[in-house]
């Protein structure tokens, strides 16, 4: 069989008005989106729905092609959900097989259904609908983190743990503190994907290719049919704008960097030196030759997601940079690295909440390590500028000299006798011991945001009320 008679090389027949020789080989591969445009048929079929009820409402379209066309378009959507739909390459996208579909199914009627539209509003309205519903997924997703990162929380208010800074011992904090400053983080990337949500949320369908039409159409109601704000307001701005998408991918892109902090903590607290927690073989994988390893993989994968969450902002900014308006074919390049992002981001969530789930902390480990490091320090220089009123720059050197003593002693803090104190600070008092116990030290963090237990439990509640009623 030659090339021109080969069926699956065929030009497409719905756009071969003006192309007078079927396209090279690499044209019609890179041509071709189906294989990934496939995933907005359900857009797809909606706003074809929602435009074929205006045209009909607006006496543009009749009744009755009205109605087979509302009818087929259903049929195409059962075949789609049953796995027996003939996506075809040769017809390009997602909106040319269900078009073709639809004239082999109802006949000509069906070429009247594209009347004051065209690919680029079709396209653009698709993909907004999609990342709509996909945003949608993903806020759920996050909830879910926060329930499991707020239990937690509560179940770990007094859970005393070493808080640090540039990965070294700096104050002991509580676990369930460490827990909420998560929630925090999750609470911000749910607001930055519901304002792309309210800023995505207007109807491209009816601006046509990019000057709008000349037929009576009604714009307002095929917004309001698919569950848009309003109308976009300019027609070239409507299918040119990837903003929204832009913008959605900043946001995943931010989530995963959170996501990636929380799997680096969970990494190294379940590694032996540490030993802060434990993961369970739901989340961990062993060796193939190391029979004492526990490796925490889905940590390790959740940390990797932020490569391609990254990467998918920065392809589309690149695609999206030297276009000038309206249309360019660029923008198919659009929708591989918001479904890509999509996907790894939905993923990276259910495993993370699933670890927060899982992981079991041992909390005399903790405790341990909460007291070493003269974590105690910062609560000795408060207390000689609370008690003995000396300015805190004075106390913090007094205090570094405590500590350089200790560690020449090879003591710790609690363990310095008081004649060595007052040797450095003679009104120092015997009072100083009382705060070099951890869990006093801890309790005594009860400013607004704290890490006393009592401001972690009315964290927790509060944070129940902002993020999860």
């Amino acid at each position: 069989m030659s090339r021109r008679q080969n069926p699956e090389r065929r030009a497409n027949p719905l756009l071969s008005g003006r192309c007078g020789r079927e396209p090279a080989e690499a044209m019609r591969r890179i041509n071709a989106s189906i294989d990934f445009d496939k995933r907005l048929w359900e857009e797809d079929i909606a706003g074809s729905k929602a435009h074929c009820a205006m045209l009909v409402a607006q006496k543009i379209l009749s009744p009755e092609d009205g109605a087979a066309i509302l009818d087929g378009l259903e049929r195409i959507a059962a075949e789609i959900r049953s796995g027996s739909f003939p996506f075809r390459e040769e017809l390009e996208d997602i909106h040319m097989n269900v078009e073709a579909r639809l004239s082999e199914l109802i006949g000509p009627a069906a070429g009247r259904l594209h009347t004051a539209r065209s690919r680029n509003d079709q396209v653009a309205t698709d993909f907004r609908l999609w990342v709509r519903a996909a945003i949608d997924r993903l806020d759920l997703a996050m909830k879910a983190l926060q329930q499991a990162l707020i239990e937690r929380a509560e179940a770990e208010a007094e859970t005393l743990m070493p808080g640090f800074t540039h990965l070294q011992t700096a104050q002991p904090v509580t676990l369930g503190h460490h827990f909420l400053a998560y929630v925090e983080m999750v609470g911000r990337d749910r607001s930055r994907l519901a304002d792309c949500r309210r800023r995505l949320n207007e109807s491209p369908l009816g601006a046509a290719a990019l000057a709008g039409t000349s037929f009576p159409i009604d714009r307002e109601a095929t917004a309001c049919a698919l569950g848009f704000d309003r109308p976009a307001a300019n027609s070239i701005d409507a299918v040119s704008d990837r903003d929204f998408a832009i913008e959605f991918l900043a946001a995943a892109a931010i989530a995963g960097m959170h996501l990636s902090r929380l799997a680096e903590e969970i990494v190294i607290w379940a590694s032996e030196p540490f030993g802060f927690i434990a993961l369970s073989a739901a989340f961990t994988t062993g060796s193939s030759i190391m029979p004492q390893k526990r490796n925490p993989d889905a940590a390790e994968l959740v940390r990797a997601q932020t490569g391609r969450l990254n990467g998918s902002l920065v392809a589309l900014l690149t695609v999206m940079k030297g276009l000038p308006l309206a249309y360019a074919k660029d923008m198919q390049e659009d929708k591989l690295p918001v479904f890509a992002a999509a996907d790894s981001l939905l993923l990276a969530l259910e495993a993370a909440s699933g670890m927060v789930r899982d992981l079991r902390p041992d909390r005399e480990r903790l405790r341990q390590a909460a007291e070493r490091g003269y974590a105690g320090a910062t609560d000795v220089a408060d207390w000689l500028v609370r008690v003995l009123d000396l300015p805190f720059r004075r106390a913090h050197r007094v205090t570094a000299e405590i500590v350089r003593r200790a560690e020449e002693l090879g003591l710790s803090l609690a363990e310095l006798p008081l004649p060595e104190l007052q040797a450095i600070e003679p009104a120092i008092t015997s009072e100083v011991a009382e705060l070099l116990d951890v869990t006093r030290s801890v309790a005594s963090r009860t400013s607004f945001g704290g890490t006393a237990p009592v401001r972690v439990r009315e964290a927790a509640a509060e944070a129940r009320r902002r993020f999860l009623e």
